[in-house]
């Protein structure tokens, strides 16, 4: 409706209109993100409300998260069967309704349904996919930093409403803190169904850093079913990479959403610390890592994406064996958040990356959605184990050291990688 006259008038300005979809993406991943972190600010209310304990919320919480990644996989094939845009209109209706139902909630199957179930299948149908997917139909050059920006959109998610919906839930009440999100997630579904479009080719377009005079792509027809993404694992998982991948991005999940995000404003509070606080420190994490995560996206376009991992792996898991010990005063809190903030999603477009130059530009998208489930299971593994070892030792310090070392073992083990000679158009 919108789309192709918004398309023509920024041509003829001499701007892509790829740059509007990145921002519709960059905002859809905002929203979803969001809703993903406010539910950790909620432990301890839901907790005095309910008389839920922590474990039990935090299983209800690992369903979302895996959820969120075993629906990556058929994410890439809902689109290409249904389109880019109606695939996420459905997934931000998903998450609103998800979280807006919540408010009236009452028992504990409730919490399941809504913020297990809908939460996770919503945000699974976008989720780092659609940013792979986006990258990879919308772009021939600068990949690796729009890859950057979109997945930065999760920290900024945190950034902006995380200590807004803090302070309303200690003011006016954790069902008030949900309605903002509710309404940004509303407002993205209506602006993706008027602009977002699926290819280029739709408007006429070809590739933003396509060789000029290059013709605009035809959608190509592809026979997809359900059965796809398992030949496209089976296919896969006959290479060593694929597993590293898998495996480092499990430890990846486990050490970030599954742990951090969810269990943080909780691990603040074991310590004395205010849930505006905790949540201020997230969004310092949040601030750092969008700069991180564009840079990385920068990075991994000109340098060695396995030893960019080696990095963001070691510095994270050096970041997390300190926590126990930094005595959550200011100076130590802010120290953690700036270096663990740096690469808190800094690791996705080496992954990405690597993902595209191992097994090829159209097969990227699905292989990556099976690495981005190994994320979100090593998240669920890390939600409910957190919660679990805080409800039997009244601590989350063992947690917290064990992602430590996972992280510096994902550091170790992405060098066994042989160095791509050059990326399959990725």
């Amino acid at each position: 409706m919108f789309a192709q006259p918004l398309s023509s008038w920024l041509q003829r300005r001499g701007l892509h209109f790829s740059w509007v979809i990145v921002a519709l993406t960059f905002f859809t991943g905002l929203s979803s993100a969001a809703a993903l972190g406010l539910p950790g600010a909620l432990l301890q209310p839901l907790s005095k409300e309910f008389g839920w304990d922590v474990e039990q919320i935090s299983s209800a919480l690992a369903v979302r998260f895996a959820l969120f990644g075993l629906m990556g996989p058929f994410a890439a094939i809902f689109m290409e069967r249904f389109g880019v845009r109606n695939v996420v209109v459905t997934a931000l209706t998903l998450v609103a309704a998800g979280m807006a139902l919540a408010t009236r909630m009452t028992q504990f199957w409730h919490l399941v349904l809504f913020w297990g179930i809908m939460l996770g299948v919503g945000s699974g149908l976008t989720a780092l996919v659609l940013s792979a997917v986006v990258s990879n139909r919308w772009f021939d050059s600068h990949r690796g930093l729009v890859v950057g920006i979109l997945t930065a959109s999760s920290a900024t998610g945190q950034l902006i409403f995380l200590p807004v919906g803090a302070w309303m839930i200690e003011h006016m009440g954790w069902r008030m803190a949900v309605l903002p999100v509710f309404a940004a997630c509303a407002a993205m579904a209506v602006a993706v169904h008027l602009l977002m479009r699926n290819r280029p080719g739709d408007l006429g377009l070809a590739p933003y850093g396509a060789a000029a005079g290059a013709v605009p792509a035809a959608a190509p027809v592809m026979r997809v079913t359900l059965a796809t993404p398992f030949k496209i694992l089976a296919e896969a998982s006959r290479s060593s990479v694929f597993w590293i991948l898998a495996g480092t991005f499990f430890i990846c999940g486990l050490s970030t959403n599954g742990l951090i995000q969810t269990h943080f404003i909780s691990l603040c509070g074991d310590a004395g610390l205010g849930p505006v606080p905790a949540a201020s420190v997230l969004a310092m994490m949040g601030a750092f890592d969008l700069v991180g995560t564009i840079g990385s996206g920068w990075l991994s376009d000109r340098y060695d994406n396995r030893k960019l991992l080696l990095m963001y792996y070691g510095l994270r898991g050096l970041s997390l064996l300190w926590l126990p010990y930094s005595e959550f005063t200011l100076y130590g809190l802010s120290t953690f958040a700036m270096f663990y903030g740096l690469d808190w999603i800094a690791t996705v477009p080496p992954t990405v990356r690597l993902t595209g130059a191992t097994f090829g530009k159209e097969k990227a998208g699905m292989v990556f959605g099976w690495i981005f489930a190994a994320h979100q299971l090593g998240a669920a593994v890390a939600a409910y184990g957190a919660g679990r070892i805080r409800t039997l030792l009244l601590t989350y310090n063992p947690a917290l050291i064990a992602a430590g070392a996972a992280c510096l073992v994902a550091a170790a083990i992405v060098m066994l990688i042989r160095k791509p000679a050059q990326a399959k158009a990725a």
